[in-house]
C-alpha cells in the first residue's frame, strides 16, 4: 500500500454541467423542438419531451449534487423561455430561473450560467438565426435583460457554448438545428457568434462590473496520422486552423482572416475574464485523395486505442487523457483563469467512466502542478439527458436517468466523483477501488 495522493488547490471548483434544452423539458419555442420533429433528424426518432424535468422540479437532482460535495454547477438559461416573442420578455420565466439559481446557492453551489447553448428562439430562427447579422443585436438585448434580472445571484457568466461546434454541426454537417450544409453560411455564423460574445461581454460588465465573463471553447485535437507525411501534417493543420485557431485568434486580437471581423470585432480583444475549455477527444488525420466529400481528409482514432460509445455519426471516439493536458496548455496563452467547462464520455455500462475521471483529472492536476491557472472542473454531465441528434441513446451521466420513468440511479463513477469532490483530491484508495489498472497513468502523469 502507498499514500499516493493528488491534492487540488483550496477552493477548487468541482461540479457538473447541463444545458437547458437537455434537462428542463417541454422547450417548445426554440428551433430544436422543431428540428426534433423532422423525420430522421434524431437517432431512433427520440424527442426531448419532458427531458429530466428540471423546469417543473429539479430539487432531487440539486440535493444529490450537494450531497456529492459539488460546490458549483454550470447550466444554461433558455433564450426562448425568457424572450418567447421578439421584444416580449416573460418575467415568470425569469422568476423561475431565479428560484433555480437561488436553490443552487442555498445548497452551497456557485452557478456558472451559459447564455447560449445551441438553441435559438423560433422567432429568431425564422429570420435566419445565427446566419443573420441581426442576431448580434438581438442577443445583446436578451443578455442585457437577463443579466439585469439575475446579476445578484450569478457572478460567473459564460456567453456562448462552443461557437465552432455550433457552426460546424448546424451549418456544415447538418446534424444540429437548423440542419444546413453551407460552408459560407457556417463562416458567417461563426463570425456572428464571436461578435455576439464581444457585445455580451461589454454589456455584462456595464451592468455588473464585478462579474467574471468567459466563453466555452471546445478544443478537438487533430494530429497527423503519419507525422513524417507532409500531406498528413498539412491536413491536420488545416482542420486545426478551421476548428480551433480561427476562434482563438479572434478572441485574442478581435481580427481574424478570413472572418474579417473588423469594426466592432475589436471588442473581442480582451473580452475574456476566464476561458472555458470543453474537451472530449482527438482525431488522427490523413490526406486521402479518395475522400472528395470530406475535402480529401480522413479522420480516425488511433488503432487499438480505447474507444467510447458512439452515435451514428461517430461523434465520439478515442479516450485520450493527455489531450486534456495539451488543450489546457493551448488555452493557457490567454493568461486567464481556466475552467474545464465540459469533459466526459458516453458510457452506458459505466465500465470506462471511473478510469476516464481518474486519468483525465490526473492531467488537470499535472497542468496545475506546472503552474497553469486551472480553477475548476465541470463533468459532463450530472445525469443522462437528451444528447441532441443522438437523442437518449448516449449516456453521459454520473447518474443514470430513465427518461420514461424518471428513475435515477447513481453509477459507480458518481460515487467516485463524489469522493473526489469531498476530499478535493484523488487518493490511492480511490484508484485501487475503481480503476487499479490506471494507477501508473494517474500517479505518474
Amino acid at each position: 500500500m502507498t499514500d499516493a495522493k493528488l491534492a487540488f488547490p483550496p477552493g477548487f471548483l468541482w461540479g457538473t454541467a447541463t444545458s437547458a434544452h437537455q434537462v428542463e423539458g417541454w422547450n417548445r419555442n426554440n428551433d430544436w423542438w422543431e428540428f426534433e420533429n423532422r423525420p430522421g433528424a434524431i437517432w431512433h426518432g427520440d424527442r426531448s419531451g419532458g427531458a429530466c424535468g428540471w423546469w417543473e422540479d429539479g430539487t432531487a437532482d440539486w440535493n444529490l449534487m450537494a450531497e456529492m460535495g459539488q460546490n458549483t454547477h454550470r447550466l444554461s438559461v433558455e433564450w426562448s423561455r425568457i424572450e418567447p416573442q421578439e421584444g416580449a420578455f416573460d418575467e415568470a420565466a425569469m422568476a423561475r430561473y431565479r428560484v433555480l439559481l437561488q436553490g443552487l446557492r442555498r445548497r452551497g453551489m456557485e452557478p456558472m450560467v451559459t447564455l447560449h447553448h445551441f438553441t435559438t428562439p423560433l422567432w429568431m430562427a425564422e429570420k435566419g438565426g445565427w446566419a443573420n447579422p441581426l442576431i448580434v443585436d438581438r442577443f445583446h438585448r436578451f443578455v442585457r435583460h437577463t443579466v439585469e434580472g439575475l446579476q445578484d445571484v450569478v457572478s460567473l457568466w459564460c456567453t456562448i457554448n462552443e461557437p465552432a461546434v455550433y457552426a460546424t454541426e448546424a451549418y456544415v454537417v447538418g446534424i444540429h438545428a437548423p440542419g444546413r450544409s453551407n460552408l459560407v453560411q457556417a463562416m458567417a455564423v461563426l463570425k456572428h457568434m464571436l461578435l455576439a460574445h464581444g457585445a455580451a461581454y461589454q454589456a455584462i460588465h456595464e451592468i455588473q462590473s464585478d462579474a467574471a465573463v468567459g466563453l466555452a471553447k471546445n478544443i478537438r485535437l487533430f494530429d497527423p496520422a503519419n507525422p513524417r507525411s507532409l500531406g498528413d501534417r498539412l491536413a491536420a493543420r488545416l482542420l486545426d486552423h478551421a476548428f480551433n485557431e480561427l476562434s482563438l485568434r479572434s478572441l485574442e486580437s478581435g481580427l481574424a482572416f478570413p472572418l474579417g471581423l473588423g469594426g466592432k470585432g475589436r471588442d473581442l480583444a480582451g473580452s475574456l475574464d476566464f476561458i472555458g475549455l470543453n474537451y472530449y477527444t482527438r482525431d488522427l488525420v490523413t490526406l486521402d485523395l479518395r475522400a472528395r466529400g470530406d475535402l480529401f481528409m480522413r479522420r480516425f482514432a488511433t488503432p487499438g486505442a480505447e474507444i467510447s460509445d458512439a452515435g451514428p455519426q461517430g461523434t465520439y471516439g478515442e479516450v485520450y487523457p493527455e489531450g486534456l493536458y495539451r488543450a489546457l496548455q493551448r488555452v493557457a496563452r490567454y493568461d486567464k483563469p481556466i475552467y474545464v467547462t465540459e469533459a466526459g464520455l458516453p458510457d452506458a455500462d459505466d465500465d470506462q467512466r471511473p478510469r476516464f475521471l481518474l486519468t483525465h483529472l490526473a492531467q488537470v492536476h499535472r497542468a496545475i502542478r506546472e503552474g497553469l491557472p486551472v480553477r475548476g472542473f465541470y463533468h459532463w454531465s450530472q445525469l443522462d439527458n437528451f444528447e441532441w441528434s443522438e437523442g437518449w441513446a448516449l449516456r453521459f451521466g454520473l447518474v443514470a436517468c430513465d427518461e420514461r420513468t424518471g428513475e435515477r440511479i447513481m453509477r459507480p463513477s458518481g460515487h467516485l466523483y463524489a469522493a473526489i469532490c469531498r476530499q478535493n483530491a484523488i487518493t490511492d484508495h480511490m484508484v485501487r477501488a475503481h480503476a487499479p489498472e490506471a494507477w501508473d497513468q494517474v500517479f505518474d502523469a
